[in-house]
């Protein structure tokens, strides 16, 4: 129907309420619609004992029914029949509907399957949107389906696209390309689902609607009809409610429609003549887009009589509509008289962050069932915050109705799909593979005990970089890895290999490149895993009816989709459906969505997370169709959302007691205050405060008085001291004698992060590897070096970035070190011993130590050499005691530690592969030239060292105090052990 034709159907419509009388009605803000609605029709035709079982109610959702019908058990007071309750945008409206659509000339067509639909329209943009993943084409069809949706609802024929670049010829350039897309697609689209004889959802809810009003008009039903709480402002929606209005016994019910408004301002909201754009950001925008579409005025509307319960001060209505007048209207605020513009009842409290604002909603959700009989509502569009709460209240046993539910990508049975599909993505790498095989649903019962003890086993045995892909070159790496762990690695090798069989099948058809064999493959890896606990509960049974449909359209969909792709298509299926607790949960404390709490009231509403972009939130971008566009089509402008957020609140705030609430920050900054609330607060000069929410918020998890750690010094008897000390373990029991402590006698060691970057513990073992070989395999053949790096480093589990650093200049660094060893070797000095162990016995404690190499110098003496990927340590260290590593490498050589390697050293050396003045390795010295410490009493220095160390620590019983000197105490390993955040610096 063309603009003009529709003007005119209006205003013959206008034309016809002139001589007929419609039957509207509005339940203000102050009063709890569902409960003064069900008052008011008991009291109408509830006084026979059938009165109201002959009814139809019209409800805009199927939480609107429910709510409705909580409400008729209150009012009834007992048992009663109650009227069929419908939601308007059922899609089985026919078959909810009753007896209206008996006798119509043709059934209506089935609607095309929303699975089915979503895949044929990511098969058609992959098609026609060159470059698009298989994900992303996905969620361009999810938006795509909103915009036909849109298209078909208000009832815009999709030919007018074709004219839509003429009207705006200043189109951008990529609008211009998206709008030549969506015309080809749209084009397209219906041949696919005429073959199967179906239509579109919306398309026929449009018809279904469209025979029940013209049912209605020709033979009315016999018991009453009631359209209640509708605000949706389809032109097929909007012609059914006036011929409910028209009925004799036909009545339409508004939330909270503003009988009082200035005329003046009521007009404006839907623009003017001057072109003035509409004022679709308020909440009466959408009633009064309604009552046009109806041909009905304002005037028409009367107030509900009936109360239910619930209700708060009819003032609080005036209150509410002057708080929420157009912007250019708010100067009014200024001539208000105090009870035009308070809010009695109304508290506000500003939390610090949403953590403390979550812990300080429980707090009062709590203090409420202290009083019997009373409800609490928690109302927010912010699910995050609505976990928080729910989480906390359990502290008290209380588990609250969250009726929005959850998106079942975040229970169980969907992060394990999801789980399962990531682990595939990303090739079984460590971090996904753990997560899938530690994931509670996973062995779930009497073999969970020890499912996890293998998992363990394999999570330690994977620590550091990652290994190579794939499930079978795991037991590879497991097989051939680091020596030092060789028992670990096999105890979780013996274990990998009983996992492989229950995970090989789903590798190799996750590899299969088509959707159906992915969603396939996932569907049986899970319950080879988890069993029928995949698939039980209401999210189980969700999940697998969710994954049973997708597989069963997935042909529809695109051609072909790589396993990586699969994440991010399963999230978005899974994120698309909510499942919801089911009943049982406390009888007095709610969580509601935005959705949820529409037409119904508690005691208490608590309205939080009152942020901008939260609520209201940031309208969601249309990727297809261009503001302009959707302007000149008549489409719902993007942000009429911001309209619908703003009549939620304006209604939650109607309750006895609200209490509303927001954080001065999120996780990341600072956050703006919802226009909203500061609509409330310049209105009133500022919302009466609630401050004891966030003070109990602060104090419950305060303890009575604060007893910080003291700086841990254990003293254990010298008798258990250890008997042996390694020479890299000097430095740590002086400078951090708790670290040396948690080291050697509680045997604590550090592990690496799963998935590790190669970081300088790495490199160092990389480069001590291929020297040790070079070394014991090469006779230390400067020209074989080369050769023996490069093949090590090709077995490294490096990441391909390192490698593409790190590795040429590691080889350049290879090729200094076999040149310098070619120049000592000319002047007479060689090699006699690489990764050499060596000990010996000094005060009554074994020294033991590994030197990475030790070279014969021409006259005889030792050159204990140390490798170093990093810099050296510096002179000021060496003067202070600290890095005397090659002292005491030259002492154990000194006394015959090292065997035939032993003699006097009189060379200490680092070989660094660090740069340097541009260059790659260098060699420095903690003795001789610009250091005062003479080589030949290097030793001696070390000797007396390492006997104030002993004695003080091992033969003696000195405490084992932490950072003791901090300054050469870099590592953090044992930090949190010793809670070095709860006294360092304390002193001070």
């Amino acid at each position: 129907m063309s603009d003009g034709a529709m003007g005119a159907a209006v205003e013959r419509e206008r034309e016809a309420a002139s001589r007929l009388r419609l039957n509207l009605f509005t339940i203000p803000p102050h009063r709890a619609f569902a409960d003064a609605l069900a008052a008011g029709l008991i009291a109408r035709f509830g006084q026979s004992p059938t009165g109201l079982a002959h009814g139809v109610i019209l409800l805009p959702s199927n939480r609107a029914v429910r709510a409705v019908s909580d409400a008729f058990v209150r009012q009834s007071g007992g048992g009663l029949l109650l009227p069929r309750l419908v939601p308007i945008g059922d899609p089985d409206l026919d078959e909810r509907i009753g007896g209206a659509l008996e006798g119509m000339d043709a059934p209506v067509p089935p609607a095309v399957a929303p699975m089915r639909r979503l895949m044929i329209l990511a098969r058609l943009v992959t098609q026609h949107v060159p470059g698009t993943d298989p994900a992303e084409a996905f969620r361009l069809a999810a938006d795509l389906g909103r915009t036909l949706d849109q298209l078909l609802v208000e009832e815009v024929d999709p030919a007018r696209l074709a004219g839509a670049a003429d009207v705006e010829p200043d189109l951008s350039a990529h609008w211009q390309v998206s709008l030549d897309r969506l015309r080809v697609i749209l084009k397209e689209w219906p041949e696919y689902i005429l073959k199967s004889g179906e239509i579109e959802l919306a398309d026929r809810r449009n018809r279904l609607l469209a025979t029940v009003a013209r049912q209605w008009r020709k033979a009315p039903p016999d018991g009453f009809v009631v359209a209640a709480g509708i605000t949706t402002t389809a032109p097929a929606i909007a012609r059914l409610l006036r011929v409910v209005s028209s009925l004799d016994r036909g009545m339409v019910v508004f939330p909270g429609l503003d009988a009082a408004m200035p005329e003046e301002e009521w007009t404006a909201l839907g623009g003017a003549e001057d072109g003035s754009r509409p004022i679709e950001t308020h909440p009466q925008y959408q009633l009064k887009l309604l009552l046009d579409r109806m041909g009905a005025h304002r005037d028409e509307v009367k107030i509900w009589r009936h109360s239910g319960g619930h209700d708060a001060p009819a003032a609080r209505s005036r209150a509410i509509a002057n708080a929420m007048a157009p912007a250019y209207a708010t100067g009014k605020w200024n001539d208000l008289p105090p009870a035009e513009r308070r809010l009695s009842g109304v508290r506000a409290a500003i939390f610090t962050d949403p953590a403390e604002e979550a812990q300080g909603i429980a707090i009062l959700l709590r203090e409420a069932v202290e009083t019997e009989g009373r409800t609490a509502a928690l109302v927010t569009p912010d699910r995050l915050l609505a976990r928080r709460v729910s989480a906390h209240l359990e502290r008290w046993g209380i588990v609250a109705d969250d009726s929005a539910g959850r998106p079942l990508s975040e229970t169980p049975p969907g992060t394990l799909l999801l789980a399962l599909a990531t682990a595939a993505a990303e090739r079984f790498a460590p971090v996904p593979l753990l997560a899938l095989l530690k994931h509670p649903l996973v062995r779930k019962g009497e073999e969970r005990a020890a499912w996890l003890d293998g998992v363990r086993l394999l999570d330690l045995a994977l620590r550091g970089p990652r290994p190579p892909a794939g499930l079978h070159a795991i037991a590879d790496f497991l097989e051939k890895g680091d020596k030092r762990t060789r028992d670990l690695r096999m105890l979780a090798l013996a274990w990998w290999r009983t996992v492989l069989p229950l995970l090989e099948p789903f590798e190799h058809r996750s590899e299969g490149g088509r959707l159906s064999d992915g969603l396939a493959a996932i569907r049986e890896a899970a319950t080879r895993l988890a069993g029928d606990a995949a698939w039980s509960g209401p999210a189980g049974r969700a999940a697998a009816d969710l994954l049973a449909e997708a597989e069963a359209q997935a042909e529809a969909g695109p051609d072909a989709v790589d396993r990586r792709a699969m994440p991010a298509i399963l999230g978005q299926l899974l994120s698309g459906e909510a499942v919801r607790p089911p009943y049982g949960q406390h009888p007095r404390i709610f969580i509601w969505g935005l959705i949820e709490a529409r037409l119904q009231h508690a005691d208490l509403m608590i309205l939080s997370g009152l942020n901008e972009g939260t609520w209201p939130a940031l309208p969601s971008p249309d990727p297809w169709l261009a503001p302009r566009i959707r302007a000149d089509l008549g489409l719902p402008g993007l942000e009429r959302r911001i309209g619908l957020a703003a009549h939620d609140f304006a209604s939650a705030l109607g309750a006895p007691q609200v209490i509303v609430t927001r954080a001065s920050r999120d996780a990341r900054a600072p956050a703006v205050a919802s226009r909203f609330w500061l609509r409330l607060e310049a209105m009133t000069g500022g919302m009466t405060r609630a401050p004891l929410a966030q003070r109990w918020a602060r104090a419950i998890d305060r303890p009575e008085a604060h007893r910080p750690a003291d700086r841990p010094a254990p003293r254990p008897p010298v008798k258990d001291r250890p008997q042996s000390l390694s020479v890299t373990d000097v430095d740590r029991l002086k400078a951090d004698p708790f670290a040396f402590y948690a080291r050697s006698m509680l045997r604590l060691s550090a592990i690496e992060d799963v998935d590790a970057d190669p970081g300088a513990a790495w490199r160092g073992t990389a480069v001590h590897a291929i020297l040790e070989a070079w070394a014991k395999e090469d006779g230390c053949d400067p020209a074989r070096l080369r050769l023996r790096a490069e093949a090590l480093l090709k077995d490294q589990a490096a990441r391909p970035l390192m490698q593409a650093l790190w590795e040429p200049r590691l080889l350049e660094a290879i090729d200094w070190i076999a040149e310098e060893v070619t120049r000592l070797a000319a002047e007479g000095r060689r090699p006699i011993a690489a990764e050499h162990r060596g000990s010996i016995e000094f005060d009554g404690i074994t020294l033991r130590g590994i030197a990475d190499r030790i070279d014969r110098a021409a006259d005889g003496s030792l050159v204990i050499v140390d490798y170093k990927t990093g810099m050296p340590p510096r002179s000021k260290a060496v003067a202070e005691g600290y890095a005397m590593q090659l002292g005491l490498l030259g002492l154990i050589a000194e006394r015959g530690g090292f065997g035939e390697a032993s003699g006097r050293p009189l060379g200490f050396e680092y070989w660094s592969l660090a740069k340097k003045a541009g260059t790659i390795g260098h060699v420095a010295s903690p003795v001789g030239g610009r250091s005062a410490i003479d080589p030949a009493d290097f030793t001696t220095l070390a000797a007396r060292q390492i006997a104030d160390a002993i004695s003080e620590w091992l033969t003696g019983d000195a405490p084992f105090t932490a950072k003791l000197h901090p300054e050469y105490a870099p590592y953090g390993d044992y930090d949190q052990l010793m809670r070095l955040d709860e006294w360092y610096g304390r002193e001070d």
